[in-house]
């Protein structure tokens, strides 16, 4: 449990520091920060419960992206203001790293290896969020034949 709150709180902190190098509204820093801190413990759970690392990601991001949503809809702003700083955590800068690291060291094997679960787990985060604003879409639709 402690384990968990302290990823909570870490993510919290750096979702609004990213929040505020976006310019996010002064309103908004505290949702956004806790958008992103749901997505990463969220992320955290599923990573320790399942060996797959595009699952916790799609995982994660699908929770940023729910509670972006309902952070806009309550706020009546831009989803993009919570899911933006809220991916951050679950972008993969490590593998990423890992994969221009290996290719320096003309290890192409690793870096093909990395370089395919980085655009993996990119894949995750842009398939997560395309599902949840795609059923907003939905629902928006759905409201405006109902009036």
């Amino acid at each position: 449990m402690i384990f968990l709150l302290k990823h909570f709180l870490y993510a919290f902190t750096c979702t609004i520091g990213f929040a505020i190098l976006f310019n996010t509204p002064k309103s908004s820093l505290i949702k956004a920060g806790f958008s992103g801190a749901i997505g990463w413990t969220v992320y955290t759970i599923a990573n320790n419960s399942s060996p797959s690392i595009v699952f916790s990601t799609f995982a994660g991001a699908f929770f940023v992206a729910l509670s972006g949503e309902i952070f806009a809809i309550i706020d009546k702003n831009p989803i993009t203001v919570y899911i933006i700083p809220g991916i951050v955590p679950l972008v993969p800068g490590y593998g990423l790293y890992y994969t221009m690291r290996s290719i320096l060291a003309n290890d192409y094997g690793t870096a093909a290896e990395r370089g395919s679960e980085a655009f993996m787990v990119a894949i995750a985060i842009a398939a997560a969020l395309t599902i949840i604003l795609s059923l907003n879409a939905y629902r928006k639709r759905r409201l405006m034949r109902i009036k």
